[in-house]
């Protein structure tokens, strides 16, 4: 098995990611999804946390070797970029959504300096646009942002394009194709269920559930 359809089987296994199309989920789009991924309850499982943190490492440290510091995107994306900081003996530090309403009102935790090489850590990408927002403010403070890493990406087209004109390279380690494809040679879904799942990527926006 490769690394992406091990890391999709760890999310599946402790149910991080939820597949239902009987009942689909809303998110708060308003879209509805056939699919629901919560990669913060794999925080509370060590063997396959160590797993997913181990990952993370192994991407930044060949793809990054020049990284000065890990940026964790809040909030979901803070602990798993603390541990790959700690992993990999680099400073950590954080980007809110927007400053903080009292004490220093600072958006971004942690120690920055003009030029710093930072490489960003999110747990999840689906349209890409607030996790380029995190990049807009650490650009913003004139660091020097290598690239993005997250644990899984919906794949969805119009994010692929946010970041290709944002010039910022985006590694997931593990997507929906992968994870839909291993629920189909799993015998999870039959035929017209495979087909459903695979046109929601594709027009999130307009998709029912309904075939």
């Amino acid at each position: 098995m490769n690394n992406e359809k091990a890391v999709a089987a760890r999310l599946l296994q402790v149910e991080a990611v939820k597949l239902n199309l009987q009942k689909p989920y809303t998110w708060a789009s308003g879209w509805k999804s056939p699919i629901y991924c919560d990669n913060r309850r794999m925080l509370s499982f060590p063997y396959d946390r160590d797993f997913i943190k181990s990952e993370l490492c192994s991407v930044i440290f060949e793809k990054y070797p020049d990284a000065e510091a890990i940026a964790g995107v809040a909030t979901a994306g803070i602990a798993w970029g603390a541990m790959a900081a700690d992993q990999l003996k680099l400073p950590f530090l954080y980007v809110r959504p927007k400053p903080k309403e009292h004490g220093l009102g600072n958006q971004i935790e942690g120690v920055v300096s003009k030029g710093l090489k930072v490489v960003v850590v999110e747990d999840l990408v689906s349209t890409g646009k607030s996790s380029l927002q995190v990049c807009d403010v650490l650009a913003a403070s004139e660091v020097e942002i290598l690239g993005m890493v997250s644990i899984f990406n919906y794949g969805f087209p119009q994010a692929a394009e946010a970041f290709e004109k944002a010039h910022i390279e985006l590694i997931s380690l593990t997507d929906y194709a992968t994870l839909i494809e291993l629920v189909i040679s799993a015998g999870k879904v039959n035929s017209s269920d495979q087909e459903n799942l695979l046109s929601w990527r594709e027009n999130p926006s307009e998709w029912t559930g309904i075939v």
